[in-house]
């Protein structure tokens, strides 16, 4: 199977090589896995806990983990060991520290997870001082071969109608077939997470879960109201909470908070929620899953996927913080990077010709945060950088990165 280029990779190359325990979560699908037997030698020890037998194997033996690593050969920089959904038995998280703590220097510890509930909700040892985490996420645009002919190595190239409907997980950006691509995404919406919420043994009613899921899906994006989703859904209000709760430790979900420095009385400050993928929204959301979908509302879906984007790119960086602004009077901007040097506003407009119409709240921002605050990008389907305004740009869709660094 062809390794396809990623982002994280070259970043988590270099880091696995400290001696530190790697603990390596996202969402399910993202490519965890992939990315890691990349990357590892070819006498690497590979544990899949994913694999029910070798999960009971090992839940029902606490100290098998510690005998199958003793009994790894010694190697010079380290005997690599990888354990694929680590979660699933958290005692495995103590038997790495024993044997951590014992030789840092005879093993390469990799642990993957795809969700954080289990090890937060029983105290599970996450190895404070002795581990670096790591999320990986769908794809970002860096990620994509160029437009004319495509790179070898790269994902293939798709179009924003695409990628706003059916988002940017590894596997739907290599099928071709959108039919295929469809029935992909409702699976994922439906049968995977039903798997692993029913393994995190959290979920005792699945049918209100589902209730749940589509309205939080199709007001993915939108600021919060847990009253109105309980009203709507039939779910407790506090039910609601911990079910949002639920997605965002299961890297399905992110919280993009409100801008925190404005003056103005008159800004909101409940959090916007996005589930992390396009296309497991909008299958999540009972949306159809054809380019048509597009046309219904593309100007959410398109921001939407703008804030997917930023999201996976700040986290990447390892430095910044998303949030948005919004105010009751009507100031509205749809998303701002906060950084030590640098706030950044930025709007997003399903347009191929922006405007300075398209970015008056844009400006109206930056006179008001002057000291931090010295430019602004509109995103659109503009096919080249233009200048809106002396320190305002519109961007294309696919330069996102490079005009937020």
């Amino acid at each position: 199977m062809p390794v396809f280029y990623r982002q994280y990779a070259s970043v988590f190359a270099k880091k696995m090589q400290s001696p530190y325990v790697h603990i390596l979560f996202g969402a399910r699908q993202t490519g965890k896995s992939t990315l890691v037997k990349s990357l590892l030698p070819a006498d690497a020890k590979t544990i899949d806990l994913a694999d029910p037998a070798e999960r009971a194997r090992f839940t029902a033996s606490p100290g098998l983990f510690s005998e199958v690593c003793r009994g790894l050969r010694p190697k010079e920089g380290g005997a690599y060991v990888f354990v694929d959904e680590a979660q699933t038995v958290p005692a495995i998280f103590d038997a790495v520290q024993s044997l951590y703590d014992s030789d840092k220097d005879r093993y390469r510890f990799i642990l993957c997870g795809s969700s954080a509930r289990k090890l937060r909700v029983s105290g599970a040892n996450l190895l404070p001082g002795r581990s670096i985490r790591h999320i990986l996420h769908p794809l970002v645009n860096a990620e994509y071969g160029s437009v004319q002919n495509g790179e070898s190595g790269y994902f293939p190239w798709r179009g924003i109608e695409s990628r706003v409907v059916f988002g940017d997980l590894p596997g739907i950006a290599l099928e071709a077939d959108e039919a295929i691509k469809a029935d992909l995404l409702r699976t994922y919406a439906l049968s995977y997470l039903e798997e692993e919420i029913r393994r995190e043994t959290l979920v005792k009613d699945w049918g209100q879960f589902l209730r749940f899921l589509k309205f939080a899906a199709g007001g993915s994006g939108e600021i919060v109201n847990f009253s109105s989703i309980s009203r709507e859904s039939g779910v407790g209000a506090s039910t609601v909470k911990q079910y949002y709760q639920l997605l965002e430790d299961m890297f399905v979900g992110f919280t993009v908070g409100a801008f925190s420095g404005s003056s103005r009385k008159s800004a909101l400050s409940s959090p916007r929620f996005f589930i992390f993928d396009n296309g497991v929204r909008n299958a999540a959301a009972g949306l159809p899953l054809t380019i048509d979908t597009v046309n219904a509302d593309p100007g959410l879906l398109f921001e939407h996927w703008v804030g997917c984007q930023l999201w996976r790119i700040l986290s990447y960086d390892g430095a910044g913080r998303l949030s948005y602004y919004r105010t009751s009077d009507g100031a509205e901007v749809d998303f701002v990077i906060e950084r030590d040097d640098e706030v950044l506003p930025i709007e997003v407009k399903w347009t191929d010709h922006p405007s300075m119409r398209d970015a008056r709240h844009l400006r109206t921002f930056i006179v008001e945060h002057g000291s931090t605050c010295r430019r602004g990008i509109v995103v659109s389907r503009c096919p080249h950088r233009l200048a809106l305004d002396e320190n305002i740009e519109g961007i294309p869709w696919w330069e996102i990165q490079s005009a937020i660094h």
